[in-house]
């Protein structure tokens, strides 16, 4: 029993010897540790070894080419409504139909004048009545003239003849007006073409009954000319001016056609706050009224410093980027944002473009933390 407990005591002994062997090592490790970092223990945040490592890049300043893309849609530049001019009347035959090419004067509708052309012969029988009494009124001058030198008639009575004579020669011209204004009626109850143009709209067929309120039978592209309505931010209309190219692209298509844009929108919508840009389109068989397109605008030139999209964040206080300093530590720079181009987008404020500007993960950090910048050529 004896020799039980002193094997067990010897036992313990052993395991203390190990552990305080074992805790004599690692105080020892801690104090090399503490000489070879001067005594001191370092923070976390001021700990270069863990400091994130980020990518920065000095920009520079670029010219920009400026541009503005805007959505809008494709109509007739100059859209001209015809419709009846005359009385109207039952439609006989219509000529054109839309997508067709007319002249200037050319027929679009014929309109039955059955009635007015029996109003106009009418008209002139009545202008040959008006001609017969005026001959027989100057016959019956003539001889009266004679016989006034025999004394058989009056000065009174030629007087009278004459007179009769003057008011048969003018109800000839009467006549003559009347049936010209019949058959200018006449000829207007021809629906025609104001100028040459594109049919756009067809709103009438044969056999319907039109008048001066049946409204537009047709609708015409002046000179096949169209346009299209950009809609622009009333920030970058300030940029644009007219006179400037741009190239539209319908939906749906990939070709792109050029225009320029001949009319900027004198007053902004106060709700959506923007305003149109018109662009002037010659004809070409894609373009369609009515529908959806792109445009393209130029708007000069600026000199700016271009990011990429990585490297521009923005939250409710609005844009910004971080830029790292002398102490390595990223500070929150706010930007103003300008054109979005091909390479990035333009910062019009904010940086002068030598700072050392976060490219990447900028998101992941906050202002003020340490962090170690690898530099990337811009």
């Amino acid at each position: 029993m004896e020799q039980y407990h002193e094997q067990q005591g010897s036992s313990i002994s052993r395991k203390l010897l190990i552990a305080g062997g074992v805790l004599l090592a690692l105080l020892l490790a801690i104090a090399a540790y503490l000489a070879l970092t001067g005594d001191e223990p370092v923070g976390a945040g001021d700990d270069n070894a863990q400091a994130p490592v980020v990518t920065v890049i000095a920009p520079g300043k670029t010219t920009v080419n400026g541009r503005v893309e805007a959505p809008g849609t494709i109509e007739a530049r100059r859209p001209m409504p015809v419709g009846v001019v005359g009385e109207g009347g039952q439609v006989l035959s219509v000529r054109v139909d839309a997508g067709d090419w007319v002249g200037q004067g050319q027929v679009l509708a014929i309109i039955d004048r059955s009635v007015q052309t029996q109003q106009a012969a009418a008209q002139e029988a009545q202008i040959g009545v008006a001609r017969a009494d005026a001959q027989l009124a100057q016959s019956n001058l003539d001889r009266a003239l004679q016989l006034v030198e025999r004394g058989f008639i009056s000065t009174a009575e030629i007087d009278r003849l004459t007179a009769t004579r003057d008011s048969a020669m003018a109800r000839i011209e009467v006549a003559e007006a009347q049936l010209a204004e019949l058959r200018a009626r006449n000829a207007r109850l021809n629906v025609t073409s104001p100028a040459s143009g594109y049919v756009l709209e067809r709103n009438v067929e044969p056999g319907q009954t039109v008048g001066a309120g049946s409204g537009a039978l047709f609708t015409i592209a002046r000179g096949g000319e169209f346009e299209m309505l950009a809609d622009i931010s009333e920030t970058q209309l300030a940029t644009l001016s007219t006179g400037v190219s741009a190239s539209v692209v319908p939906a749906g298509s990939d070709k792109s056609f050029e225009g320029q844009v001949w009319q900027l929108a004198p007053v902004v919508n106060p709700q959506t706050r923007q305003g149109t840009a018109r662009i002037a389109l010659s004809y070409q068989p894609e373009l369609r009224p009515g529908g959806f397109a792109t445009a393209i605008i130029s708007s000069g030139t600026v000199t700016a410093t271009v990011l990429p999209e990585s490297a521009v964040l923005a939250d409710d206080e609005g844009s910004y980027v971080y830029v790292v300093n002398e102490e390595n530590k990223a500070t929150r720079t706010p930007v103003v944002t300008g054109m979005v181009t091909a390479d990035g987008i333009a910062i019009t404020e904010g940086l002068t473009g030598t700072e050392a500007i976060v490219l990447r993960a900028g998101g992941f950090l906050n202002p003020g933390e340490t962090v170690s910048p690898r530099r990337e050529e811009s």
